[in-house]
C-alpha cells in the first residue's frame, strides 16, 4: 500500500482560515504616477483601509486603519504616498524644456543678445531640450525683455534679483530629480552659450554661479565646472 502524500502548499492555501486579517480598501483619489516596480508612468489609485478581524471569513472586530498607499493599476504595487513626488516621465521632460529655456533666456539676458554664436548656441540648447520651435528671433525678444526687466528692479528683499528668482522657479522643482552628472551637464550647456562668443562677462559668471546654486551643486564643484568648459579639450 503506497503511503499517503501530505497535501501541497497549494491545497493548504485553499483550505478556509478560521480567523484572519482583512483589509477594506477605499479609493479617494486617481491619476498618474512613476511606478517604480513597472518602470514607467501607470495610472494609480490612493487608497485608505480599515483592517478588520475576520471569522470563518466573516468580519467581527475592527483592528485600525491601514496606509494611506498608492496603487499602481497595472502591477496592483502598494507603495507610500511619497512615490507621487517623483514626477512622471511626461513632466519630467517639460521640467527639463522650461529649465533650459530659462537657462538660456538668462545667459543671453546677462551677456547681451547682440551676439550670432551665443544665440545659436542657445537656440540649439533649448530645440535639444524639446522645443523644435524655438527660433532666435524668439529668444532674443524674451532675452531683451528680461534683461530690461532686471536692469530696472532691485531685489526683493532676501536680494533676489528677478533674473535670480526666474532661474530657481525654474530649477528648483527640477534639481531634486536630476543626477548629479545630469545637473553638471545642464550647468555646461548654460556655460557653453555664454562661452559662444568669447570669454565669461562678470555679469554670465554670475548667472552661472546663481544656476549652479538652483541645481544644487556645490560652489567648488561649480567653479570647476566653469573653468573647465572653458579649457579646450
Amino acid at each position: 500500500m503506497l503511503p499517503r502524500s501530505r497535501p501541497g502548499r497549494a491545497a493548504e492555501d485553499r483550505r478556509p482560515r478560521v480567523c484572519g486579517v482583512r483589509t477594506h480598501w477605499t479609493t479617494v483619489a486617481d491619476g498618474e504616477f512613476h511606478c517604480p516596480d513597472c518602470g514607467g508612468d501607470r495610472n494609480y489609485q490612493r487608497r485608505t483601509g480599515r483592517r478588520r478581524l475576520t471569522l470563518l471569513g466573516l468580519p467581527v472586530l475592527p483592528r485600525g486603519e491601514a496606509g494611506p498607499v498608492v496603487e499602481c493599476a497595472s502591477c496592483a504595487g502598494h507603495f507610500p504616498t511619497e512615490v507621487l513626488a517623483r514626477p512622471t516621465t511626461t513632466r519630467f521632460s517639460a521640467l527639463l524644456r522650461d529649465a533650459v529655456h530659462t537657462v538660456a533666456l538668462a545667459v543671453l539676458a546677462a551677456g547681451g543678445t547682440g551676439s550670432r554664436t551665443a544665440l545659436a548656441a542657445a537656440v540649439e540648447a533649448v530645440r535639444d531640450a524639446g522645443d523644435e520651435e524655438c527660433t532666435a528671433e524668439r529668444l532674443t525678444a524674451v532675452a531683451d525683455a528680461l534683461a530690461a526687466d532686471t536692469g530696472r528692479r532691485t531685489g526683493g528683499e532676501d536680494g533676489a534679483t528677478p533674473l535670480a528668482a526666474e532661474l530657481h522657479e525654474a530649477l528648483d522643482p527640477l534639481a531634486p530629480h536630476l543626477a548629479g552628472l545630469g545637473r553638471a551637464s545642464l550647468l555646461l550647456r548654460a556655460a557653453g552659450i555664454a562661452l559662444a562668443d568669447g570669454p565669461y562677462t562678470p555679469a554670465e559668471r554670475d548667472v552661472l554661479t546663481t544656476i549652479g546654486a538652483a541645481l544644487t551643486l556645490p560652489r567648488e564643484e561649480v567653479t570647476d565646472l566653469l573653468t573647465a568648459a572653458r579649457t579646450p579639450s
